[in-house]
């Protein structure tokens, strides 16, 4: 299983940015999928997540301004991310975890090495 994320930058508070999360070992079809995120001192938190039947979670603090989406032809999970302020910097990891039956496991088994995202004001 591999998750390769890419996308992140330096930018602007007010731009946008598309993080893109390559994957491959396993599919969407049996897999929830989301997008975490880590700033230094604080905990990780899930920014938006997408399960197998394509429910979509968003933390209230991007809900509205972000936008997750699977493509499930080239298995590339995005993150569209728009209107970023400067509380978005932090480090932003896709994470995958496929079901075991008909349960998720508690924990996210797979995830990406992260991409940086940078916003200054």
């Amino acid at each position: 299983v591999q998750l390769v994320e890419s996308g992140g930058g330096s930018v602007q508070a007010g731009v946008a940015l598309r993080l893109s999360c390559a994957t491959s070992g396993f599919s969407f079809d049996v897999s929830e999928v989301g997008w975490f995120r880590q700033a230094p001192g604080k905990e990780l938190e899930g920014v938006a997540i997408i399960n197998i039947g394509d429910i979509i979670r968003y933390a209230p603090s991007v809900k509205v301004r972000f936008t997750i989406s699977k493509d499930k032809s080239t298995n590339i999970l995005y993150l569209q991310m728009n209107k970023l302020k400067p509380e978005d910097t932090s480090m932003y990891f896709c994470a995958a975890r496929p079901l075991i039956g008909t349960e998720y496991p508690a924990q996210w088994p797979y995830w990406g090495q992260g991409t940086q995202v940078t916003v200054s004001s």
